[in-house]
């Protein structure tokens, strides 16, 4: 194992999707020292993972501008490091694959991102049951998808970017599912006549699927199949028809990664990092971006982590000229909740045997007859396996309304040697330990 590696920067940004690149961006071209860590091989984060610009859409031609800045801006990028603890305030410990970084910061910026919301139902725990990111981001690492039946399915704008990418690459999309209904899509895309870059991009969208079925209202109630998924039995508006496929890319929307902001201190109200104006978290000199403070694309997560990046490198005079286009990218993140959240017949998915947390494999009906995540956790280990609930809390903070109390470090699993060498003991250097939600 390689020497501890200690580094020192001005900013430090963790994540590297749009709001994290963007933030590091502007810092670095203030001439401020920045160091960006993120978790993946390469940054771009799930929406630009594998764009280079040689594409011609125009979220190709944006990720192109900002990856061409970032080159020039003299920022140290640690790729394939995560995150885990910040034993003192101003360092933060991050894990690679044979090392550990020590990073310490005068500012720092979290844009750590969302993940996708996965709500159980019978046979969800199929092989090839996906979910739709991930599906995306399988074939975008060399997954053959050509000539494979897909049905999409579940709530938000993801699901037809999903579907039209997948086509692309060969797969025949059988049906794009959605759960919102038609009333509340109408009231989208009127609201959306005042955006013309976003009504271009639906156009774009619509071109690509031409002949693909989009059901609203309409969900998931079964999959089926014995080693692997066969078929889909979908609700499609309040009548079951089951449709044989290959796989179900399946999401409810997406989740804030929260844990990091929650272990750092930083308040957090209804799922989401509450900012000022100028990203600022409730801890002075952390800074938040993108979608911890609230789901909105990537347009608000540019504009969010400019603010952010400028800030922290002390430049709130030309934060501020930034303001305008976040109200208006906020506008439509309000629209985008508004639209897409969840309707309560979804919470009857489940029956009594299904998997609710698939590490511990625990069943819907032994977390029926408890009050709380922590009764949960205590009675049945859900949430304590390898995810440490990053898939089974937002399931049942849906189903059951329950939060959970507490985050501990290591946020992640880490080795044991990790988190040895910094407190200088022994290197056992295979075992690993995971903190996560309490």
């Amino acid at each position: 194992m390689s020497k501890d590696l200690e580094q020192r920067f001005d900013v430090v940004v963790v994540g590297g999707g749009p709001a994290g690149i963007a933030a590091a961006v502007r810092a670095a071209e203030c001439g401020v020292s920045v160091g960006i860590v993120d978790d993946n091989a390469t940054l771009g984060g799930q929406i630009w993972r594998g764009t280079s610009g040689e594409r011609q859409e125009e979220g190709a031609k944006v990720a192109a501008i900002w990856y061409r800045r970032f080159g020039t801006a003299g920022i140290t990028a640690l790729c394939g490091k995560r995150v885990f603890h910040q034993p003192e305030p101003g360092v933060l410990l991050a894990e690679g694959t044979d090392d550990l970084f020590e990073l310490g910061y005068r500012n720092l910026v979290l844009a750590t991102g969302a993940r996708e919301r996965f709500l159980p139902f019978p046979g969800w725990t199929l092989p090839n049951v996906l979910g739709a990111g991930g599906l995306q981001a399988l074939v975008k690492g060399g997954l053959p998808i050509r000539g494979k039946r897909v049905v999409v399915a579940g709530t938000g704008p993801l699901l037809l970017a999903v579907a039209a990418y997948l086509r692309e690459h060969g797969a025949e999309i059988l049906m794009v599912c959605e759960q919102a209904p038609w009333s509340s899509l109408a009231r989208f895309t009127a609201a959306l006549l005042g955006q013309p870059e976003k009504i271009a991009q639906a156009f774009e969208l619509k071109r690509k699927l031409a002949g693909v079925p989009f059901v609203a209202n309409s969900w998931p109630l079964a999959a089926h199949g014995g080693q692997t998924l066969e078929g889909v039995t979908v609700s499609r508006a309040g009548k079951s028809e089951t449709i044989p496929c290959d796989y179900l890319a399946c999401g409810f929307h997406l989740v804030p990664n929260t844990e990091l902001p929650l272990l750092l201190g930083c308040q957090v109200g209804n799922r989401f990092v509450p900012v000022d104006d100028f990203q600022q978290t409730t801890i002075a000199g952390v800074f938040c971006a993108g979608e911890p403070t609230g789901i909105g694309g990537v347009d608000l997560a540019l504009v969010e982590g400019q603010i952010a990046g400028l800030a922290a490198a002390g430049r709130r005079a030309e934060a501020r000229e930034l303001f305008g286009a976040r109200r208006k990218a906020r506008r439509f993140a309000r629209i985008l909740d508004r639209t897409f959240r969840l309707r309560a017949e979804l919470r009857s998915l489940p029956s009594h045997e299904t998997m609710v947390c698939r590490c511990e494999d625990v069943p819907y009906s032994r977390l029926q007859r408890l009050s709380s995540w922590r009764a949960a956790k205590l009675h049945t280990r859900c949430g304590m396996g390898p995810c440490q609930g990053r898939v089974c809390g937002p399931a049942t903070q849906f189903l059951f309304q329950w939060n959970p109390d507490s985050v501990r470090p290591p946020v992640f699993p880490v080795r044991v040697a990790s988190l040895a060498r910094f407190r200088g003991g022994a290197k056992p250097e295979q075992t690993t330990v995971a903190g996560g939600l309490g």
